[in-house]
């Protein structure tokens, strides 16, 4: 497969913007900076944040052995997606394929640029349907969106699958491993070298706990990754999100247990689902939720808000009519979640 082939047109001709930090590197202290127009008195924040992130990449290649050549970081997965998009594929004319229930911005992010989307629902286990998604494309066919393991049915996609559709879709396969880092599955940043068509997408604000600070990561080829920068914006990830994710990063121990935990915490708290009366099903789960059948989701879901407990409802999504997401909390807050599902199972059998 050749990449350039399914590059825009405009994307390809396009001269990136070269930025103050661009053009000059090999910053030491007693460096005099009056190239970037920037406020000269000192703050922590007052100059201009590395355009290329390479401290936290460099990090992130220790932990995920992955060369930062491989590696762009984005303002949260969100920008990374959107990157893609505006990289490969051509307003009102390229599509991307989809598989509902699926993460919701593939979509948003596609109206957005114009694009259109051919949707392929998983089967009734959640599985994408090979077949199905390989009769669906056509020539316009540009990128292919799993999440694995998937958002909201927590499930991974077995690998045969995935290998199916690297080899035989003649676009980009993006996997979207936002939440990998709670599966016993592999990450396919593994095998990212095998396939040239392939982008791996992951986050720091699930496993490492940084919502707050929005930094996504993608890995792919240095070939796409070099695509990605020329478009980028110059200072897309600011200072203090890259302060805070060195200091994260460097706490790979503190990380591990944390995840370690919500994997104890998962597993009790699926065994006290499984007493719930209203409760007739509880899928597979290799994330941080749960996803949960009831006999009235939209009841339920109103009944927990009355006690002070937000998770999400997932009935309007396809192949989830009255089902409940729930996040994998603190122990506390697990206990919390169960005894008001007591509660109101009791009321039910009343």
């Amino acid at each position: 497969m050749n990449i350039q082939d399914l590059i825009r047109p405009t994307i390809k001709a396009l001269k990136p913007y070269s930025s103050a930090r661009d053009e000059f590197q090999g910053v030491t202290d007693d460096m005099v900076f009056l190239d970037a127009n920037e406020n000269p008195f000192e703050n922590g924040v007052n100059r201009y944040p590395d355009p290329q992130q390479n401290k936290v990449k460099v990090l992130l290649s220790k932990i995920k052995s992955v060369p930062t050549k491989n590696i762009l970081l984005g303002n949260g997965s969100d920008e990374v997606l959107d990157l893609i998009f505006r990289a490969f594929c051509e307003p009102n004319k390229d599509n991307v394929i989809t598989l509902p229930p699926t993460y919701g911005m593939y979509e948003v992010l596609a109206n957005i640029n114009a694009i259109n989307i051919i949707k392929v629902e998983l089967s009734s286990s959640f599985e994408p349907q090979v077949n199905k998604i390989l009769e669906a494309v056509n020539s316009d066919s540009k990128i292919l969106f799993l999440c694995s393991p998937n958002n909201p049915s927590g499930n991974s996609f077995k690998v045969e699958s995935i290998e199916t559709l690297l080899n035989k879709f003649k676009g980009l396969v993006v996997i979207d491993e936002a939440y990998i880092d709670f599966s016993n599955e592999k990450s396919w940043l593994e095998r990212l070298s095998e396939f040239p068509n392939l982008i791996v997408t992951q986050t720091l604000s699930k496993a490492y706990g940084m919502a707050g600070i929005r930094l996504g990561v993608c890995y792919a080829s240095e070939e796409i990754i070099s695509i990605f920068n020329a478009i980028k914006p110059p200072y897309n990830v600011n200072e203090l999100t890259q302060q805070h994710a060195i200091k994260r990063l460097e706490k790979e121990d503190e990380v591990t247990n944390e995840i370690n935990k919500i994997k104890v915490q998962r597993k009790l708290l699926i065994s006290e689902l499984e007493k719930i009366d209203f409760i007739s099903k509880i899928y597979p789960t290799d994330a941080n939720f749960v996803l949960v059948k009831v006999d009235d989701a939209n009841k339920r879901y109103d009944e927990l808000i009355q006690k002070g407990i937000v998770i999400r409802n997932r009935t309007t999504q396809p192949l989830c009519e009255n089902t409940l997401r729930l996040t994998v909390g603190t122990k506390k807050e697990n206990e919390i979640l169960i005894k008001a599902l007591t509660d109101l199972s009791g009321l039910t059998k009343q």
